[in-house]
């Protein structure tokens, strides 16, 4: 393993959970991408500053707690690793439908991306810098050829739930970011159910409240 790879930390960033603990609603499809009742999870974010720009947006957006949080996601990363569903609505053999993520021409990456997936695929260039990757030899191989392309940097985790909680099960994340939104789900996805966090090694190191959100981070301690 290269110095590089040591170097790198595994974050995860402005993931947005309910405050029951669901970071995903039902019925995750193309109509829902983010399950039904998802979007207001993330309503802390869109108005922000970082956001708009990062969309292309017309209005200037927002400053304060939330930018700032979302603004330090976004800083330092050199590549990053998605669950599929973060990538595409479809299940099963990949499709021969010019599919290409959920963002567009120019993702919002502007570095590797690596994919895990069960059925394999050539990698796809992007627009601005990103290239997706697909990894089919699970978790541990995505995240060893993530930190080699972020050559130093960080790799960040995008999600969703079910590869978060891979991650966290085997202790390799190092820091995580969540804003709880003031909403409750009722079902969906749940980030925490069965997880010992404490005996995972994670501990509060920030507590921050703002209007739309509350943002807690999660940071991997020695045991």
């Amino acid at each position: 393993m290269s110095t590089h790879a040591l170097r790198s930390k595994l974050r995860v960033n402005s993931f947005s959970v309910s405050l029951d603990g669901y970071g995903a609603g039902p019925n995750q499809a193309l109509e829902h991408p983010l399950g039904v009742g998802g979007m207001a999870l993330h309503e802390w974010v869109l108005p922000t500053r970082m956001f708009q720009q990062m969309i292309g947006g017309t209005e200037p957006g927002t400053t304060g707690v939330d930018n700032e949080f979302a603004t330090r996601g976004m800083a330092g990363l050199g590549a990053w690793i998605l669950g599929r569903n973060m990538f595409s609505p479809h299940r099963g053999e990949w499709r021969d439908d010019g599919w290409k993520g959920w963002w567009g021409d120019e993702p919002p990456y502007h570095c590797p991306v690596f994919v895990l997936t069960h059925h394999s695929r050539e990698s796809i260039e992007m627009k601005g810098g990103t290239t997706f990757h697909f990894v089919t030899e699970g978790i541990h191989v995505a995240l060893q050829r993530a930190r080699e392309a972020a050559q130093g940097k960080d790799v960040r985790l995008g999600g969703g739930v079910a590869t978060v909680r891979q991650y966290l099960e085997a202790g390799l994340i190092d820091e995580l970011h969540l804003a709880f939104a003031p909403v409750l789900l009722g079902q969906g996805e749940n980030l925490f159910a069965g997880l010992d966090l404490p005996k995972l090694g994670y501990q509060r190191t920030e507590h921050v409240p703002s209007p739309n959100a509350t943002h807690v981070v999660l940071t991997k301690c020695m045991l």
